[in-house]
């Protein structure tokens, strides 16, 4: 049972954190560290999204990079087909993916478990193809580069920061409403769920469209960010679902924060592996980041099966044990 006592801990906790956040800039005053905070800030958005359609709805996704690339292309698409800024990207980005999520709803949800895993990576794969081909539209290969608003980083911190604490906000107040309790009975059975008038169909595509919201906005706003961005980049299966799925499973599936701590253990190792250990080490140690993905993987199915945040007891207890 939580105690008064608790909720004011984890209150005080979270008012620390955001204050941390809040204040990294100055603390750190390095555009390097502010470049590798934003990119996890980002994963957190896309790790969070991710996890509401795969760990609370359980429909397992493989093909979350359409809707990042999605995202990102109407924002590039603003500018170099309408003249628009590709700010406008950051409201319409996530909307647009909206659309192709309802429409990838329709056509894999007649499918489950893996089969409706399988099919999300086809789709993945046929909207990067088309993005690759499809060169009178999208530049093809050459991809599509826009001039950056800002020269300083902070004002796209800030942006990503909020958007992270409104997507993690938005999965709280969603998993607390009717529509979470949904959500779960989905998962947990979708038969019985829907033998007790739950329609599947609809709670499924519900969850779809608002992972596909965020995940969007977070693509329109990496446009913003990086102000470059080609087919195999943002439709990437690899580089973008896969990532996506790494940041659920290390941070730990169906918990409202494994994500986010997800996002950035895998954005640090990332980086600490592409800076060859900060110099320390040769260059070719730069690629060894995918083996150490591969390991963190095998070690928390092992022995984290519910991620980081979702052992964390188990955690604690360990690390108690082996302190006495």
């Amino acid at each position: 049972m939580i105690t008064i006592v608790d909720m004011s801990k984890r209150m005080l906790g979270l008012v620390l954190v955001l204050l941390f956040f809040g204040l990294f800039p100055f603390i750190s005053q390095s555009d390097y560290y502010i470049h590798v905070m934003i990119l996890a800030l980002m994963w957190v958005i896309v790790g969070s999204a991710w996890n509401l359609l795969a760990g609370y709805t359980g429909q397992v996704s493989f093909g979350h990079a359409v809707f990042f690339g999605t995202g990102a292309y109407t924002a590039g698409l603003f500018v170099t087909k309408l003249g628009i800024s590709a700010w406008w990207g950051m409201a319409f980005g996530g909307l647009a993916a909206v659309l192709v999520g309802l429409f990838i709803g329709g056509v894999c949800f007649r499918l489950r478990g893996p089969y409706f895993a399988l099919a999300t990576i086809a789709m993945g794969e046929i909207f990067r193809l088309v993005a690759t081909n499809w060169k009178g539209f999208t530049e093809g290969m050459l991809g599509i580069l826009i001039m950056q608003t800002f020269t300083s980083k902070l004002p796209y911190y800030y942006l990503v920061l909020a958007l992270a604490v409104l997507c993690i906000y938005s999965m709280k107040k969603i998993m607390d409403s009717r529509w979470g309790y949904y959500f779960l009975a989905i998962r947990e059975n979708q038969d019985v769920a829907e033998s007790l008038g739950i329609s599947s169909t609809l709670y499924k595509n519900i969850s779809l469209a608002i992972s596909a919201f965020f995940t969007g906005t977070a693509g329109a706003f990496y446009m913003n960010y990086m102000a470059f961005i080609d087919p195999e980049v943002v439709f990437s299966l690899y580089h973008v679902s896969i990532m996506a799925i790494l940041v659920g499973i290390i941070g730990g599936v169906a918990t409202l924060y494994g994500p986010a701590v997800g996002a950035f253990i895998m954005v640090g190792v990332q980086e600490i592996f592409r800076s060859s250990l900060f110099g320390l080490a040769p260059k070719w140690m730069s690629q060894l980041h995918v083996l150490v993905f591969g390991l963190l993987v095998i070690f928390v199915i092992l022995f984290l099966g519910n991620g980081i945040v979702g052992d964390w007891k188990k955690i604690t207890r360990a690390i108690l044990r082996s302190s006495r």
